[in-house]
């Protein structure tokens, strides 16, 4: 049986003529031998050029695992699992990703490339408890240890539109939910944004607020939507520990802070992460990593351009600085109408220190109210700059153009943040009881652990209904 693969074979494969494969050929683009006059390809060297470059598609398949645990490893699957930034630190902390579940079609490319034997599935509306469990290569017999996954975070980020789960994002958020809890593992993860803690679920318009209006229900409050999910949560049997947590208290390079919720089917409150770093040595443990750390030894840079008008101003400011380092008249002329909006208005102009960690990266560091610039040269960061940033293997493959690789990587997980969780649930799976720092600050933010969300939930319940329910009347404790 061949090995290879003629020209004919792999241009029918990428869809490109005949002509431009043997270039790719010659340019060692493709793995080829020339036998004569003719070439031979590595089918491996095609299905890796093919989806890199978006001229294959990464089709749905099952994991090429058998149903037994490989090595002995605890069993996750993992949903809305983006370019697995996760999911690489579920598998540090000791555990078989055995699938991944991702309706986008450049991160479907780059999972199929990195994880080719991985079970990969599309759209999670499409799918059925049994669908899961047969791509996962497991039976109604084995026992999922960890489910994980971060739904689409726009419905119910502070700079969106707050549509919650009356948003089509926010519906495979309960599709998820309601899949998890079929599939009943021992542990859930749900990892969202802030804006997950003030949501609404349905919201009622401010003119249709006041005595003469009926009171407001627990759906309509701020945090209306979590408590839904919290709700469905409890009456399933499990119980739930969250709280609000930055990505540099993990040992991640950036200041990223995401809402994590570790949800247990044993009934007992799972304890929260446990934090490696802290800003300035606080409980004798190392500081944040810095921009620096991160990028050393860093030699090749693929990056977008800012344009002229921009770098003008880029070239008066030094490492650490934004537009509010120029002089009061090139604020206002960089800034244009911006200037005099509302808001901090920190994306503008922004060129990251060198001594600290990076800012949160988003999915395009050149807009111009989100610019990611370096410290010191005239551009924005690199696509391997984001990638240390946020902590994937400088071997990691990222398939499709460079603008859809920084948003797989912007909307990424870190990977220190993922090997937190894992390494949490490994613990509880063994019965270790993970070591925790009373009194640490997970967040800037006040109010986030899922103790102080629900007496703030309860309060405001109850000022809206002017009633007086204590904790265990709406379900909490």
């Amino acid at each position: 049986m061949s090995t290879h693969i003629t020209i004919k074979e792999a241009a029918n494969i990428l869809n490109i003529s005949e002509q431009r494969v043997r270039t790719l050929c010659r340019t060692g683009a493709l793995s080829a031998k020339k036998f004569g006059r003719s070439w031979m390809l590595e089918p491996e060297s095609v299905n890796k050029y093919g989806l890199q470059t978006s001229h294959m598609v990464a089709e749905d398949h099952a994991s090429y695992f058998v149903a037994r645990k490989a090595k002995n490893k605890p069993i996750a699957l993992s949903f809305f699992s983006g370019a697995m930034g996760l999911d690489i630190g579920i598998e540090k902390a000791g555990f078989e990703v055995r699938l991944a579940c991702e309706i986008d079609k450049f991160c479907r490319q780059t999972i199929a490339l990195n994880r080719p034997k991985m079970a990969l599935l599309s759209d999670i509306n499409d799918y059925s408890k049994q669908d899961i469990l047969d791509a996962s290569g497991l039976s109604e017999k084995d026992d999922i240890d960890l489910i994980i996954g971060g739904p689409p975070c726009q419905a119910f980020s502070t700079a969106g539109k707050r549509k919650a789960f009356n948003d089509d994002r926010g519906n495979v958020f309960l599709k998820y939910i309601d899949l998890a809890l079929e599939l009943q593992p021992k542990y859930l993860v749900i990892e969202n944004v802030r804006g997950l803690l003030s949501c609404p679920m349905d919201h009622r318009p401010h003119d249709q607020r006041g005595p003469e209006f009926p009171d407001l229900t627990a759906d309509e409050l701020k945090g209306g939507a979590l408590n839904f999910i919290l709700s469905k949560l409890k009456k399933s049997g499990y119980a739930y520990s969250f709280n609000l947590y930055n990505s540099a208290n993990f040992g991640t390079p950036q200041i990223r802070e995401r809402v994590i919720i570790v949800c247990s089917r044993d009934g007992k409150t799972p304890p929260y992460l446990t934090p490696t770093h802290s800003e300035n040595g606080e409980y004798g443990l190392p500081k944040w990593k810095t921009f620096k750390q991160a990028v050393k030894g860093l030699t090749e840079h693929q990056h977008l351009n800012f344009p002229e008008k921009r770098l003008k101003y880029y070239r008066l400011l030094k490492p650490g600085e934004n537009w509010r380092n120029l002089p009061e008249q090139l604020q206002k002329e960089a800034l244009g109408k911006s200037f005099y909006a509302g808001g901090g208005k920190t994306g503008f102009l922004r060129r990251l220190a060198w001594n600290k960690p990076a800012p949160t990266l988003v999915t395009h560091p050149a807009m111009p109210a989100t610019d990611l610039a370096h410290p010191v040269e005239d551009r924005p960061l690199s696509i391997q700059e984001y990638k240390r940033v946020q902590e994937f293997p400088d071997k990691w493959i990222l398939a499709g153009p460079l603008i859809q690789q920084y948003k797989q990587v912007g909307n990424a997980v870190p990977s220190s943040l993922g090997s937190a969780v894992g390494k949490l649930i490994y613990s509880l799976l063994n019965n270790k009881k993970p070591k925790q720092y009373i009194g640490f600050k997970f967040s800037r933010y006040k109010n986030t652990t899922n103790q102080e969300w629900e007496n703030q939930f309860i309060k405001a319940f109850n000022k809206a209904t002017q009633s007086d329910l204590v904790q265990q009347e709406l379900g909490f404790g």
